[in-house]
């Protein structure tokens, strides 16, 4: 039996958890993708004009944000490609962990970054760098801290398992 509770052999254990990282990518990649295609309709918009030079930047690097996860999000399956048959799925599925990682730095400097740009042209400069400072606070608990939180909570189920 394995520290987690499986019986399952390290062949059966890099096959399942690559099947979770697909399914954690298919969620990322469409969500990725919708925000990467929106932002690149507003610059043929006709307030786009209307933005200054803060506004701007600020989109082209939410843009290049948005760009980059999206190659981040697909990085796994063209590695995948190119090393299937090669018997090497478990260090594909630590590749694809790192990428998954990224992937979610990601898209939290996305919602960061969309939020202060919108805030930022609807009611003030000031307005989007405090709503972006939250909407960074609620990314970090979401994404780093209740992750943390959950693993600390669940090591004493597995200790106690392994003791039976």
């Amino acid at each position: 039996m394995d520290e987690d509770g499986r019986r399952e052999t390290e062949d059966e254990r890099s096959d399942r958890k690559w099947g979770d990282l697909l399914q954690e990518m298919r969620v990322m990649q469409t969500g990725t993708q919708l925000i990467a295609g929106f932002l690149l309709t507003l610059p043929f918009q006709g307030r786009f004009e209307e933005l200054d030079g803060y506004q701007r930047g600020l989109y082209l690097a939410v843009v290049l944000v948005a760009l980059v996860t999206t190659d981040l999000v697909i990085s796994p399956i063209a590695v995948h490609r190119r090393l299937s048959g090669h018997h090497v799925k478990d260090r594909l599925v630590a590749l694809a962990d790192v990428a998954v990682r990224g992937v979610l730095a990601g898209i939290g400097l996305l919602i960061v970054g969309i939020t202060v740009l919108v805030v930022d042209v609807v009611v003030g400069r000031a307005a989007g760098l405090q709503a972006g400072g939250a909407l960074l606070a609620i990314v970090v608990a979401l994404l780093v801290l209740l992750p943390e939180w959950a693993l600390r909570h669940v090591r004493p189920r597995v200790s106690a398992r392994r003791d039976r």
